[in-house]
């Protein structure tokens, strides 16, 4: 199983409480779904000055910034990150990032489960729900 992340069709998302900075482009090309049994993918790229809400997950999951920079939140910490580094979110703890630089923030999230559910404070949009879920069967 391999996904290209530079041929990924990603789906711009936004919050409508900050529809112009709470934005960003996102695709899950690893998980449940697709056939992995103990693991999942997402990968965003966020313009700067644009930002991915804070929000908890149902694993744990490792980022990696592959390109650009900006500001981490996972629970009270806050810290720069930029690309080449890595950070530990664990299951649970609300979490989010902003890109602070002048160039895009691209990052790659790898999870412990091959199914997860993202929750929100309020729904994303164009979805409108506040829980993402992905690796889950479509909806029928």
């Amino acid at each position: 199983m391999t996904a290209k992340t530079a041929e990924q069709e990603l789906v711009q998302v936004w919050w409508d409480s900050d529809p112009d900075s709470a934005r960003l482009r996102v695709t899950f090309p690893i998980n449940k779904a697709v056939g992995s049994e103990e693991s999942a993918v997402v990968y965003f790229e966020i313009e700067p000055g644009n930002r991915l809400p804070l929000h908890t997950d149902s694993a744990e999951e490792v980022l990696y910034v592959v390109a650009g920079e900006g500001e981490a939140t996972v629970g009270e910490e806050r810290g720069r990150v930029v690309a080449g580094d890595l950070a530990v979110v664990p299951s649970m703890v609300p979490h989010g990032i902003a890109n602070t630089g002048d160039e895009t923030l691209k990052v790659v999230g790898f999870f412990t489960a091959s199914e997860i559910a993202s929750t929100f404070d309020e729904p994303v949009q164009p979805m409108g729900v506040a829980v993402v879920t992905q690796g889950a069967p479509p909806p029928a």
